[in-house]
């Protein structure tokens, strides 16, 4: 187990996060007492591929989307 003060884990987080991949426990602690913990997830909780389509029907596409912009469109733009 690796203990870390919060400045030094904000500092090098993605170093420390490969540690915890591997299978290392980091324990966080503030003026030195312990506040927090951070363990791998277990095998079967971790993904094993980026789930695509999550947001798939949550917006639409129009076809006035694909019309030439307009002098009046683009004040609205901050243009």
């Amino acid at each position: 187990m690796t203990k870390l003060n919060i400045h030094e884990a904000k500092t090098h987080l993605s170093r420390y996060l490969h540690k915890v991949q591997e299978g290392e426990t980091i324990l966080l602690c503030k003026n030195g007492i312990p506040i927090a913990q951070i363990t791998p997830l277990p095998p079967e909780k971790r993904p094993k591929y980026r789930l695509l389509g999550l947001a798939k029907g949550l917006g639409k596409v129009t076809d006035k989307f694909f019309e030439p912009l307009t002098d009046d469109d683009l004040p609205g733009m901050g243009l």
